[in-house]
């Protein structure tokens, strides 16, 4: 079907002829919020990608994955998009010229700093906005501090880190359909989402952290450290996923007592150095990378359940090393399923077709008289 509109183009959509007797929900859209877009520009740079065989994850690649999840949230209803300004400029040139029916709005806080608080105050403004959802690019680093600024945000996180757990391996257009599907309230939070399981920290001294799959004690190691962790230096493990198709520490109890982010429970490790007792357990600590853990235990944990290390040693939250703890300090672990909202790409896919939402909706092809165009979006 073709309708005309004014200055010699016309909008060309696609209807299925239907059955007869067959009657489809309209899918109309009630309560539209904003979709936040937060992409971390380092993600996948790092010197762990120089030190070990990861991949290269470029701003254009970025750009690339952005500009298809902002057609598919387009398409799935939202009608506002909101970002925030990187060095590389990712989100502005993947939707500057992007012909969606949406508007795109910069939310300008300051110039980029590169580092993680460009990250929180983003996150925070998305939150003050109203976002009724978040496209995440970025690895278990990122989305961390997506879940510390926004502990329950509702998200979809795509992969671009090193050692991605928390993450999906996921085509952004249908990504993007996901997040839009939710953000413009065609489909409910509750329906299509459930609350991810993270790891809580707790200090004597009253303060607290967080890790999304796993937090680790280390003994002769450095914060800040970008070095692929040595399994060698690792005593305790305290895992909310231990996924045995992961890499990184996950697959430190995913090969042994697997654990997913549905299961209400979490997992502990403890370690030994090598000769000290333990079993030796071949792993993939990086992509490209296995290492020698020697296991000396490994338990099922019940949710809220304690964990308690005692320094010295250096505490690593999703492989990044960020709090040190002094001789005799001591610190708690646990499992607990109070992050962020993760909206299960292929169930809102799934519920959109059982609902009909995307029948009788308007195409994006642009044609001039004599029907041609450049194509779908």
């Amino acid at each position: 079907m073709r309708r005309s509109g004014g200055g010699g183009t016309a909008a060309v959509w696609h209807r299925s002829p239907g059955r007869a007797g067959l009657r489809l929900p309209s899918g109309a859209v009630s309560s539209p919020r904003p979709l936040g877009l937060i992409v971390n520009p380092l993600s996948g740079r790092d010197v762990r990608r120089l030190l070990g065989r990861a991949g290269n994850d470029t701003p254009d690649a970025k750009r690339n994955q952005l500009e298809r999840a902002a057609i598919g949230a387009a398409l799935a209803g939202v009608t506002r998009i909101l970002w925030t300004p990187d060095v590389f400029r990712i989100s502005e040139l993947a939707l500057e010229h992007l012909p969606i029916d949406a508007a795109r709005e910069r939310i300008d806080l300051g110039r980029p700093e590169t580092r993680p608080a460009d990250t929180l105050r983003s996150v925070a403004a998305m939150r003050e906005a109203g976002c009724g959802a978040l496209l995440v690019l970025g690895g278990d680093g990122t989305n961390r501090l997506v879940a510390t600024a926004w502990p329950d945000a509702p998200i979809v996180p795509l992969s671009t880190g090193t050692n991605n757990v928390f993450p999906s391996l996921v085509e952004p257009t249908l990504a993007g359909a996901a997040a839009g599907l939710v953000a413009a309230g065609r489909l409910t939070l509750a329906e299509v989402a459930e609350r991810a399981k993270v790891v809580r920290v707790s200090y004597a001294d009253g303060g607290a952290s967080l890790a999304l799959v796993d937090a680790g004690l280390l003994v002769d190691d450095f914060l800040g450290s970008l070095v692929a962790l040595d399994p060698a230096k690792l005593r305790t493990l305290v895992l909310a996923r231990a996924e045995p198709a992961s890499v990184g520490l996950s697959p430190l109890g995913g090969l042994v007592l697997p654990c997913g982010r549905g299961d209400d429970y979490g997992v502990e490790v403890r370690c030994s150095r090598g000769g000290a007792g333990g079993r030796a357990l071949l792993a993939p600590i990086s992509p490209g990378i296995y290492r020698t853990a020697h296991v000396a235990g490994v338990r099922r944990l019940a949710l809220g359940e304690a964990v308690e290390v005692k320094g010295p040693g250096v505490l690593a939250f999703d492989g990044d090393r960020e709090r040190a703890l002094a001789a005799g300090e001591r610190a708690e672990l646990r499992v607990v399923r109070d992050g962020p909202w993760v909206i299960d790409v292929p169930r809102a896919l799934a519920l959109a077709a059982e609902r009909g939402l995307y029948w009788d909706r308007p195409h994006v092809h642009e044609l001039d008289a004599d029907g041609h165009g450049p194509g779908c979006c």
